[in-house]
């Protein structure tokens, strides 16, 4: 009798955790379904002519819907900056950035700007951001926050390392780490504008960026190896940088 009631109390306590479990689900799937629609609706429209209707309509959810997830457009908004670009940033956070020639750092950082942003949804956020965070402070704040005040501290020490070692001829890019990116906000100012009448070729103007702060690769690729003591002249470095894993709307940041 006890063996029997102790059976019926599992299969229940079973029972409950398959519905727990079933619902959180289902919420997490409305939550995606939600910032994937939000993406759609402010790359189309912008930030300030969207409206919650529009993106509950193409989310396929009612309105209220999506205050029990976010409390207004704004703070819709930034969850979508975090879950698409606060696993980038934490990827270039945890990398052995110390272990690596100086050129071999800033070119995986480049390969992941162009695969990971630039030839993803993710560059539509980065657009909007520099269209409309004027005129919304705070979108701009969260951006500078959960991206910029991470990245640029991780840049600044290891450039500045460079210098102490002698693999840059002076202190120009330490002081200022935002001359390395300066190029990857011109590609997507540039393609969002003329890109149909004068396509920008985003990799092959990193490249020559490169070659522009560092000199031809061919010249300066022997000499980092050798600091890096590699013994073959073919040698690259490891992959330290790994693929980030592609976006998911409604995922959030490891």
């Amino acid at each position: 009798m006890v063996d029997d009631l102790s059976s019926a109390g599992r299969r229940r306590a079973g029972r409950g955790a398959g519905r727990r479990g079933t619902r959180a689900a289902r919420r997490d799937e409305r939550r995606a379904a939600i910032l994937a629609a939000a993406l759609e609706e402010f790359a189309a429209r912008g930030f300030a002519a969207t409206r919650l209707d529009d993106v509950a309509r193409r989310a396929g959810v009612a309105k209220g819907t999506i205050y029990l997830h976010f409390r207004d457009k704004e703070s819709l908004f930034q969850e979508l900056v975090r879950a698409m670009l606060s696993p980038l940033v934490g990827t270039i956070e945890a990398a052995a950035l110390r272990d690596l020639p100086i050129r071999a750092v800033v070119e995986m950082i480049v390969d992941l700007f162009v695969n990971e942003i630039y030839g993803t949804r993710r560059k539509d956020v980065i657009r909007l951001i520099i269209a409309e965070g004027s005129r919304f402070p705070k979108l701009a704040e969260v951006y500078y926050r959960e991206v910029i005040a991470r990245v640029l501290p991780v840049m600044r020490a290891r450039l500045t390392l460079a210098v102490e070692r002698g693999e840059l001829p002076h202190a120009a890019l330490a002081r200022f780490p935002q001359l390395l990116v300066a190029p990857a906000l011109v590609a997507i100012i540039w393609n969002a504008l003329f890109g149909r009448l004068a396509p920008l070729d985003v990799r092959e103007l990193m490249r020559a960026h490169l070659d522009v702060l560092f000199g031809a690769r061919s010249a300066t690729w022997a000499a980092a190896a050798s600091r890096s003591h590699c013994s073959q002249p073919s040698c690259s470095p490891p992959a330290t940088l790994e693929k980030s894993r592609p976006f998911r709307a409604g995922s959030r940041p490891s």
